[in-house]
């Protein structure tokens, strides 16, 4: 059952997203070369606390880390470790915060030094097709329509889109209804209405969709061992029309990026 919103909550909740958001900025400095997945960890916990908000990840379904670091070939769910970054490696670093008793929950993939050129285009293509999904959170549309804008916007570039993993509703519980998968077809599944709150986080291999789970129970990878992507956003309805409750622009900004690419699904602009 879809768990609807107020007004009020979903500005909770905005708030919430922003403590993930400003993390992700604080780590967006720290990621280079050298650095350990366990370090960004344990600063992000810090940074969380001190922000007055508990990690949204730590000890939910047991597991043990702050953050998920999923690097290369790594999907999602990636735990911290011990082993550097180096130079031409991706990671995505999904984070969740618990604030005013609602989650945030989103992901950014960064890139350390040199990447390959057909691994940058994955990213750009992933994170475009965020958007594209977004756009389809409205109501009176359904489920189905932000999968099938996300899928035919990724293979139409060649590459894989994950099955066996999906974006959520979001709430007071970290996975609420409805799942969000990135596939679908038009007009298919639970139709959006006002007040709704979801995750959407495409994850987009450089090869094939398949993926297999490693022995630690929860990093999950490409089977085929090319690069995998995964950016993700909490969105609202309001007023019939997606929200983004969440940003990049303090990655952005960190990063030295210029963009506009939230502006259309903002109401008012956001201040920093």
């Amino acid at each position: 059952m879809i768990i609807v919103k107020t007004r009020e909550e979903i500005e909770l909740m905005r708030q919430s997203a922003l403590i993930v958001s400003k993390t992700l900025g604080m780590l967006a400095k720290e990621i280079k070369e050298g650095v350990t997945t366990n370090h960004l960890d344990t600063i992000a916990e810090e940074f969380i606390r001190e922000h007055g908000a508990l990690p949204g990840f730590k000890g939910l379904y047991d597991c043990p880390s702050t953050l998920l670091c999923s690097v290369n070939e790594a999907v999602v769910h990636g735990l911290p470790t011990d082993v550097p970054l180096k130079d031409g490696d991706i990671v995505s670093v999904d984070c969740g915060a618990l604030m005013n008793g609602f989650y945030g929950d989103h992901a950014y993939t960064f890139e350390i030094g040199n990447v390959a050129e057909d691994t940058k285009k994955l990213i750009k293509t992933t994170k475009e097709s965020l958007y594209v999904g977004i756009e389809q959170l409205r109501v009176g549309n359904r489920v189905g329509d932000v999968g099938f804008a996300i899928q035919q916007y990724c293979e139409a570039q060649g590459y894989g889109v994950v099955r066996e993993l999906v974006g959520h509703g979001l709430g007071r519980k970290m996975h609420e209804d409805p799942e969000m998968p990135n596939y679908g077809k038009r007009g298919r599944g639970k139709k959006f209405i006002e007040g709704m709150v979801v995750a959407i986080e495409p994850m987009i291999n450089m090869g094939t969709h398949r993926v297999k789970q490693l022995k630690d129970g929860w990093t999950i990878v490409t089977q085929d061992g090319k690069p995998s992507v995964h950016f993700e956003h909490d969105i609202a309805i309001v007023d019939g029309k997606p929200e983004i409750l969440s940003t990049f622009a303090y990655v952005h900004e960190a990063l030295g990026i210029a963009s506009t690419e939230e502006d259309q699904f903002r109401q008012e602009a956001l201040v920093l």
